[in-house]
């Protein structure tokens, strides 16, 4: 047995045991996404009865989100830097609360202080030969909260993929160690419809062959990728991947022959998709992964020449205004990276920044191209940065556009079903008054 072995054996407990080690009113920061410590928060949970008034903080909860019960709220207490499925009806019931940031910047909420971090619960790969744990498939703000925190407790999975660049933890580096061997969460591949082909198809007219892409969460995304496969030397500089980009780099689409930084590598801070993903990214030098203040940094991003970002919202104004995360006062996901890579693409060489989105909501018959936002709604990416916008019926760039040009364009790309109105309330906003 080396010295690592002994170390490892020393430090091992049971997941029991471990959340023992979390007290009353600590803050603690969970592994991100697919990443998430499933064994440590079910024990965690198990064990309600320890704990009064603990902060539970994460991002995307691909997990149960139990701690967001109504019969845990004397417990937990969720701090959302991003709402998902399982956690936005606690949100907006007001047992959970939701902390606005762009996602480059989470890290310095756990770095200076302004979130200081009691208990990491994060998962990790296997250590190799020298002591050093993957964090596998979310290095994002995990790792920053990990470095910033007072216990760090790790659950080790020998199915977390070993993943490279800036991306591992010596054993040393961990105060206790939980051993879980079970399935990592997978994100599902989505099923792509008519309206959502027809947008990737549009999004992918703007793709010139040897740009660098970054792409978002979702059918949107997918889409895009579909309609890729007649492009070349296509690189990646994303937030985050999912198994869609397998196949198009096993078809020698994407090869990062092109990329004006870690030329030949695909760089990203986390990823979320199906053991094929999975199976790629294992001791796989092509792709590194590094922390989220360096991938989603819009001076990083702009560092690419035809830096191409593409992300989804859920309602644009005729100004240009998108809101991404909010319907009204009611609170649907988050910030993310949307806004660090729109701009970031919008200072690259060559860059562009495209928000797409099917132009109706609710099976067509709500308008997602509005004259206004709904009253409370929360405005993710501001007019001065938005350059294209998709639907399945055309694109519209609104660089360099006046608000009624604007305003024209985002009709011309509006269900038909809604144009003539959107074109009277166009009228009664911009024709001169006499």
């Amino acid at each position: 047995m080396n010295t690592y072995e002994s170390l490892y054996r020393e430090k091992l407990i049971s997941a029991d045991e471990a959340v023992k080690k979390i007290k009353s009113n600590n803050r603690v920061v969970t592994g991100h996404a697919c990443s998430e410590p499933t064994k440590l928060i079910e024990s965690l949970v198990n064990n309600k009865a320890l704990y009064e008034n603990v902060e539970i903080v994460h991002m995307v909860a691909m997990g149960k989100g139990i701690y967001t019960r109504e019969d845990m709220k004397s417990h937990f207490k969720h701090n959302a830097l991003f709402v998902g499925g399982s956690t936005r009806k606690a949100v907006n019931e007001n047992r959970a609360d939701y902390t606005p940031s762009f996602f480059f910047e989470i890290p310095r909420l756990f770095k200076e202080g302004y979130l200081p971090v009691d208990v990491a619960l994060i998962q990790v790969s296997k250590p190799d030969e020298h002591g050093y744990c993957s964090y596998g498939l979310s290095n994002d703000y995990t790792k920053p909260a990990t470095e910033a925190a007072k216990i760090v407790i790790a659950e080790v999975n020998e199915k977390m993929p070993r993943t490279f660049g800036d991306n591992f933890i010596h054993i040393s580096q961990i105060d206790y160690i939980v051993e879980n061997n079970s399935e990592l969460l997978e994100l599902r591949p989505t099923v792509i419809n008519e309206v959502e082909k027809a947008i990737g198809i549009n999004c992918a007219s703007l793709i010139e062959d040897g740009s660098t892409l970054q792409l978002g969460i979702g059918a949107i995304p997918d889409a895009v990728l579909m309609f890729l496969k007649d492009k070349k030397d296509l690189g990646i500089h994303s937030e985050m991947i999912s198994d869609g980009v397998v196949s198009l780099f096993e078809a020698g689409v994407i090869n990062n022959s092109k990329k004006a930084i870690h030329k030949g590598k695909m760089i990203v801070t986390f990823m979320m998709g199906t053991k094929k993903l999975y199976n790629f990214v294992n001791n796989n030098p092509i792709v590194e992964l590094y922390p989220v203040d360096y991938v989603n940094n819009p001076c990083v991003i702009a560092s690419n020449h035809k830096m191409v970002s593409i992300n989804s919202c859920l309602e644009i104004d005729f100004m240009g205004q998108i809101s991404s995360e909010s319907i009204g006062l009611s609170q649907f996901s988050g910030t993310g990276g949307q806004v660090d890579y729109v701009r970031g693409a919008s200072m690259s060489k060559d860059g562009k920044s495209i928000i797409a989105m099917p132009s109706t909501a609710k099976d067509g018959t709500i308008s997602r191209i509005v004259p206004f936002l709904k009253e409370g709604t929360a405005v993710t990416t501001s007019r001065n940065d938005v350059h294209y916008v998709v639907t399945e019926n055309g694109i519209a760039n609104l660089r360099g556009k006046t608000l009624k040009e604007r305003a024209e364009e985002m009709i011309k790309i509006a269900h038909p079903n809604f144009r003539n109105e959107l074109r009277e309330l166009w009228k009664n906003r911009f024709t001169e008054k006499i």
